[in-house]
């Protein structure tokens, strides 16, 4: 009876101490496991994939301040493409300067009404003129809030019999504000005006 006793004793300790290291291996590798899933978790906020091209390509995040002088000329660039860059057909000039305008503030807009109120637009559909512009260079001033740019560009006026070549240099302001669709770098461009838009060549078309 006592031998009987003893064999159940034994037994008991052996399953509670296999039970307990059943436990306490399960308890390490959940926690083990834990931490890998926030360490990976951490690891993948700072990557972001973008699909370009039906390609998946990594990209980093990183911040605002360090992206401030790429995404301040990206915007420069983007304003100065819509607001100049118009064709002879009402619809695109329009859509062009809806773009444009949500980069810039009030001051564009007063410059679009003028050229607007002076015939600007309806002498380039009646005309059938084009206009293209290329950027050479932008320099932004990041040592100080606002932010001062300058642009340096030429632009192209198309007509049906010559083409002119014209320099452009612009200067204004970038102020912070919050990003959107159609403000996805989060500036606003403010105090804009030309400093120099003069002739530089003419060819005629053939």
């Amino acid at each position: 009876m006592f031998t009987k006793m003893k064999n159940i004793d034994t037994a008991f300790r052996y399953v509670r101490g296999f039970s307990f290291l059943v436990v306490s291996g399960c308890i390490i590798i959940c926690s083990f496991i834990i931490f890998k899933s926030f360490q990976a978790v951490t690891l993948m906020q700072d990557k972001v994939y973008i699909l370009a091209n039906g390609k998946v390509l990594e990209a980093y995040a990183s911040e605002r301040k360090e992206n401030i002088p790429v995404e301040a000329k990206d915007h420069v660039k983007n304003f100065h493409y819509y607001f100049f860059t118009l064709d002879p057909d009402d619809k695109v000039i329009k859509t062009n300067i809806t773009k444009a305008l949500y980069l810039a503030d009030g001051g564009a807009k007063r410059i679009y009404d003028d050229l607007r109120e002076n015939n600007f637009y309806a002498g380039i559909i009646s005309g059938n003129i084009s206009q293209t512009i290329e950027i050479d260079s932008i320099k932004i001033e990041i040592g100080q809030y606002p932010y001062q740019f300058k642009c340096y560009a030429k632009q192209n006026i198309i007509r049906t019999t010559s083409i002119l070549r014209r320099s452009l240099l612009t200067e204004g302001t970038l102020r912070n504000v919050s990003r959107s669709d159609h403000n996805p770098h989060g500036f606003l461009i403010e105090r804009f005006k030309t400093i120099e838009n003069k002739d530089l060549s003419m060819e005629n078309r053939k």
